[in-house]
């Protein structure tokens, strides 16, 4: 697995159209995706589909998440459910970011109120090696029949949005093990073996593009990059050890015509990193106001955030003075997609998440000329 191979993909034929063809009305996130003018600022949050919603909870006494996502009915039902319940601007596909490791052949298992935790870690070059190349349709092809059944459902009326965890994140679980605090194995293996290191971030690279290409071919709108644990790092060590690494990802989507998003916690040292990275839109977390992070990175970048997702469990006041406040530091400008800064928490009150999303249509619809 090279790097050449990468950049080969990006010289696909386009096969995105497919899904946005599929649209039968104009789409306020793609728009704003593409910097273009709103009538009201979109709104969808990351983690809608699943664990703050009580329909949600229901099913999942009766089926574990990776039994949700391997059945399409199931997954249509869990990924419409904001829909129909809140009135966001997209959905996301109910998916794990892990998906793409299973279906090379980890051993792992997703573990309640803890995360994915892996059978036997990676951090050997003859246990690299065994990382084999995804093929899409063999190794995850319920999540593309996932992709085509949801899309069904919408009717072409909302775009769907599709996602992977991008190579650090996954190399972090795969070194580790389970998640972690301080990364120790993960660092130890950058710092003392960092051709092995290379070795592995190329591996998963590849792995994440093909599987992002894979859900773009299937129709999804817009793809978004996670890098939940980049936030564990300086900003020498993320140019170093991580930024080639995602910068080969988004690399192999260019051409495809689907907008993409890069987010990543706890970022804030980072933002001018990540964009060097890739990706069209920057998704922003709490930590740094979300006029500040769009200064750093540059007009041409769309930003989306930055709601602390835990303002959503005090009253109803904070939440509009917060939000309000957010939508003030957009200042209007085209190219903001409303988030929160993380996902939504177990514990948020599901009418609390619909208030909020009828304030920032209402209110950014008045701000909107």
């Amino acid at each position: 697995m090279r790097l050449e191979h990468l950049e080969r993909t990006a010289d696909l034929a386009p096969q995105s159209t497919i899904g946005n063809q599929q649209l039968t009305t104009s789409s306020r996130l793609l728009q704003a995706l593409r910097r273009d003018p709103v009538d009201a600022t979109p709104v969808w949050f990351m983690r809608q589909a699943g664990r703050s919603l009580p329909e949600y909870r229901a099913l999942k006494e009766r089926y574990s998440l990776l039994e949700i996502c391997r059945n399409p009915e199931l997954c249509v039902e869990v990924t419409l459910q904001p829909v129909r319940r809140h009135g966001v601007d997209a959905a996301v596909l109910f998916a794990d970011i892990m998906l793409p490791l299973i279906g090379v052949g980890i051993d792992l298992d997703i573990v309640e109120n803890v995360g994915p935790v892996i059978a036997r870690p990676v951090r050997t070059a003859a246990e690299i090696e065994t990382l084999r190349p995804l093929e899409p349709e063999a190794d995850v092809g319920y999540v593309l029949e996932d992709i085509r059944a949801v899309l069904s459902e919408l009717r072409g009326e909302l775009p769907l949005i599709g996602f992977s965890g991008a190579p650090f994140t996954l190399a972090s679980y795969l070194v580790e093990g389970r998640p972690s605090r301080d990364f120790l194995h993960t660092k130890r293996l950058m710092y003392s073996a960092p051709d092995l290191w290379d070795t592995l971030m190329r591996h998963l690279a590849e792995i994440v593009a093909t599987y992002a290409r894979a859900q773009i071919r299937a129709g999804v709108h817009a793809f978004q990059l996670f890098d939940s644990w980049a936030g564990a790092l300086s900003v020498d060590d993320y140019r170093r050890y991580v930024q080639p690494y995602s910068r080969m990802v988004f690399d192999a989507l260019a051409g495809s015509n689907v907008p993409t998003i890069h987010f990543g916690t706890a970022t804030g040292a980072l933002l001018e990193a990540m964009c060097d990275a890739g990706g069209d839109t920057l998704g922003v977390d709490w930590r740094v106001p979300l006029d500040t992070a769009w200064e750093r990175v540059g007009p041409t970048r769309a930003i989306q955030g930055n709601l602390d997702p835990i303002v959503l469990l005090g009253p109803w006041e904070v939440v509009e003075r917060e939000a309000r406040a957010v939508l003030g530091r957009a200042g209007a400008r085209p190219g903001h997609i409303f988030n929160t800064g993380h996902g939504l928490h177990p514990q948020t009150p599901p009418d609390q998440i619909s208030r909020l999303v009828e304030l920032v249509h209402e209110y950014s619809a008045r701000e909107n000329p």
